[in-house]
């Protein structure tokens, strides 16, 4: 701590026991900024609460027993550790409450690794994992610094800065939706404006109190008119006059407050309307590589033809009707349509809490799912609808939990562990409810922007044209794609005894279906050609890749269903303004088998005749659109920036941990630096004299001295020399040649000024190498130069202003005419 936190010390217990009061009650605002992000599990109330509790008996310790700045942060840094377990890592603790090896790993990685998790994980984050964390560590910090500032603090104002702290933190790493802000906001002034006002009339009545006592007694300088008035007239004559002035203070500071506290509430419902406020996790992106894991689309065939009859899970509670979707696809890129890799910052991870996950605001089916894992094999997570909540079970809950991510936009979940035969899971969904074309009929496409296709076949796009002709009602444009893909179409799935079909959906299979006199394929091409031919359009549409069974087949639909590889579907999806995607199936019926080509009567071959070899043929020039590899050098500067930005954001966030550990030291060294260049080339020659002077001077009070407020330069040098016996002889000719080089005649000449300059940095390094490493490191850190210029500063624009006839420094006083070595 500085020289400035040492303030009066009250005794009395009413005024303490209320500064304990309105500051939990102010700090526990801030803690309830938290609760959407923990779901309002109380277990992040106790987090909070018992940090700020923590806080504050510390701090009452550290002012009571007048600790110092390493005492006071040992002593945090020790109960922590020691205490930390029972309220940030309960779930690891021993009976909750006791540290161990677990809990003590959590609380210690959390500091730096706990703030990443909280935002990349979706809402509600749960309470493993070191997520309360976060609202512990924050609460217990604000209020230690709270409660020191309060205490100990010469300016009673500077306790606003960790109040106001914890309640921004409480919006930045929340989520976009605003916890009764108009309240929280309202209560946070109505409690700070009126205690704030309490502590300034606390400390009036000290001042006055001081200055009641006789000058020759107390040694102070001469009172203010105030003070000789009452000495005069005595406090009776006075008291009447004082309380009218301190009711008419009273009053207005109450009208004031009022005026303030109604608007707060007034103007917080025009705020919290609109699309919602930017917090932090709508900018971090979580750390999922999309670029991992192939499309699963890949696998379409491989699930007909090679395991049409295999078990891949088994689902219960899924309704009557209703799909199971393993990933909606968006990016085309000529071979494979996937997950976009540029979308993976939707992908967020999913904490152990079992509330919503996403907030739907739609109507719909709620549904409770159980699956058991058979043969399937995977990261894709099959679920179905939108999912608001997963439990893993098994022996590997912990290892896919872990590594679970879902995304809302798209409906899709993932876990890098890979699902494997024997996992099980559950899955709270909404079942959204599919609206019929007259519902849809008023409703245009959604503005979403989808990636990029690239390299899709020209045909698609002619295709399109023929098939919507000239209609304009954006259902019907999307509806006859549909039915006349699953009207002129035939269905085959390539297996033995049907129509060969080739699988795969690139380029050259697309344009193979469409130039076809009869078009001939499944789901998978059919959900493709679809979805492209309506990108070519202008209209918004994804490829789904899911699993259903005949619903006709099923004898009990409440049974738990087997879903077979013959269970493997595609569909398409399409976004409508005020509705949300709503699925299409351009798939013709299973029956529609193509008609075989009519025979034709068979020919008798003729004799062998050898002919001769063709002439050579020049080799046919391709256009540009069938190479599959060309990207024009727009596209490919876009993929470069597009890279570069990836991995920009990639070091930036691993790099936020050093940013915010080792930030507030290097900005002082910055600041110090520039003050040093200031002192040396700004200014008149004398004027830089002096900065070098002012130098040693820094240089001394970093180091732990501290130098009188009204001495001399030569007093300084003289009482330096106790301080630092090895520099003794050049600081007192230092402080010579500054008082020669200002009030000589003339000014130095610049030779002059730079000569100062060298003898002024061997000075200080004779100072520094007279103590010790760890000395010169926290001298170097230090902040104790930076705030007596400040509080220089402030004395210059503010004249006239009597001082107390003492300052206290950390327990110790110290008379204006007496230089104090504070480094302990």
């Amino acid at each position: 701590m500085s020289a400035g936190l040492t303030g009066p010390r009250p005794n009395a217990l009413l005024p303490r026991l209320a500064d304990w009061a309105l500051l939990t009650a102010m700090l526990s605002l801030g803690v309830l900024g938290f609760g959407p992000t923990f779901g309002w599990d109380p277990r992040f109330l106790v987090a909070g609460l018992g940090g700020i509790l923590l806080g504050l008996g510390l701090a009452e310790t550290s002012a009571r027993l007048r600790w110092g700045f390493w005492a006071t942060t040992g002593a945090a840094a020790a109960a922590y550790v020691l205490l930390g377990s029972a309220f940030a890592a309960p779930r690891e603790a021993l009976a909750g409450i006791l540290p161990s090896f677990a809990s003590v790993r959590v609380i210690v990685l959390g500091v730096v690794f706990s703030w990443k998790d909280l935002l990349t994980i979706a809402p509600p984050v749960g309470s493993a994992a070191g997520m309360l964390v976060v609202p512990f560590l924050l609460a217990f910090a604000c209020a230690l610094v709270s409660g020191v500032l309060a205490w100990r603090a010469k300016r009673q104002y500077w306790v606003l800065l960790p109040v106001v702290l914890l309640f921004t933190a409480g919006i930045a790493l929340g989520t976009d939706q605003a916890p009764l802000p108009g309240i929280r906001g309202a209560l946070l002034i109505g409690l700070l404006m009126p205690w704030l006002a309490y502590r300034r009339e606390l400390r009036r009545g000290s001042v006055e109190t001081v200055t009641l006592q006789s000058p020759a007694r107390t040694g102070a300088a001469a009172p203010t008119d105030a003070s000789r008035r009452i000495l005069r007239e005595g406090p009776e004559q006075v008291s009447g006059a004082a309380r009218a002035a301190r009711a008419r203070r009273l009053g207005f500071g109450a009208a004031v407050l009022a005026v303030a506290l109604a608007a707060s509430v007034g103007v917080a419902p025009l705020l919290d309307q609109g699309d919602g406020r930017k917090v932090l996790r709508d900018v971090v992106e979580p750390p999922v590589d999309l670029f991992d894991y192939p499309s699963p689309l890949t696998d379409f065939r491989r699930y007909v033809k090679d395991e049409p009859d295999t078990t891949l899970f088994t689902v219960e509670g899924l309704p009557e009707g209703q799909r199971i979707r393993l990933a909606a696809l968006d990016a085309y890129d000529g071979v494979v349509y996937s997950v976009d890799p540029g979308t993976d910052g939707n992908f967020t991870r999913v904490g152990d809490a079992r509330s919503d996950l996403v907030q739907t605001g739609g109507e719909g089916t709620e549904a409770h799912l159980k699956i058991t894992v058979g043969e399937y094999r995977g990261v894709w997570v099959p679920a179905a609808g939108l999912a608001t909540g997963f439990q893993v079970n098994g022996e590997r809950a912990a290892e896919l939990a872990s590594g679970l991510y879902y995304s809302e936009t798209s409906g899709t979940a993932l876990t890098v562990a890979q699902l494997q035969p024997g996992d099980s899971y559950e899955a709270n969904v909404l079942l959204p409810d599919e609206p019929d074309d007259a519902q849809l009929a008023q409703y245009r496409f959604s503005g979403t922007q989808l990636p990029r296709v690239f390299n899709d076949p020209p045909v698609l796009g002619s295709k399109a044209a023929d098939y919507v002709g000239d209609e304009a009602r954006p259902v019907q444009r999307v509806r006859r794609l549909q039915q006349i893909l699953a009207s002129e179409g035939y269905f085959s799935n390539g297996k033995e005894g049907e129509t060969p079909s080739l699988p795969g959906h690139g380029a050259a299979r697309l344009q193979t279906l469409m130039d076809a006199d009869q078009m001939v394929g499944d789901d998978e091409q059919y959900a493709v050609a679809m979805a492209l031919m309506a990108r070519k359009l202008g209209i918004p549409a994804r490829v789904v890749m899911g699993f259903y069974p005949d619903w006709e087949e099923v004898d009990d639909p409440s049974a738990p269903l087997e879903i077979t590889g013959d269970d493997v579907h595609a569909w398409v999806e399409v976004e409508f303004e005020h509705v949300g995607w709503v699925p299409f199936f351009p798939t013709p019926d299973e029956d529609n088998e193509p008609v075989p080509p009519q025979q034709q009567p068979k020919s008798t071959p003729k004799p062998q005749v050898l002919q001769p070899p063709p002439p050579p043929q020049e080799p046919a020039e391709l256009p540009p659109d069938t190479n599959a590899d060309a990207q024009e050098p727009e596209e490919q500067q876009e993929d470069f920036w597009a890279t570069f930005r990836y991995w920009l954001r990639l070091v930036g966030l691993a790099s936020l941990p050093l940013v915010i550990l080792f930030g507030p030291l290097l900005l002082i060294l910055l600041v110090k630096l520039r003050r040093r260049r200031k002192r040396r080339r700004t200014g008149p020659p004398s004027r830089r004299v002096g900065g070098g002077w002012n130098e040693v001077v820094s240089m001394a009070t970093d180091l732990g001295a501290k130098p009188p407020s009204r001495a001399t330069r030569r007093e300084h040098a003289a009482l330096l020399q106790d301080s630092f016996p090895a520099a003794a002889d050049s600081t007192v000719l230092l402080a010579r040649r500054a008082d020669a080089g200002i009030f000589g005649p003339g000014e130095p000449s610049e030779e002059e000024v730079e000569e100062y300059w060298k003898q002024v940095e061997e000075q200080l390094g004779a100072m520094t190498g007279s103590v010790g490493f760890w000395r010169r490191q926290r001298a170097r850190y230090s902040l104790r130069s930076l705030l007596l210029d400040a509080r220089m500063r402030t004395r210059r624009l503010s004249p006239g202003r009597w001082a107390l006839p003492s300052v206290r420094v950390w327990g110790r006083t110290s008379k204006p005419d007496h230089f104090s070595d504070t480094s302990g």
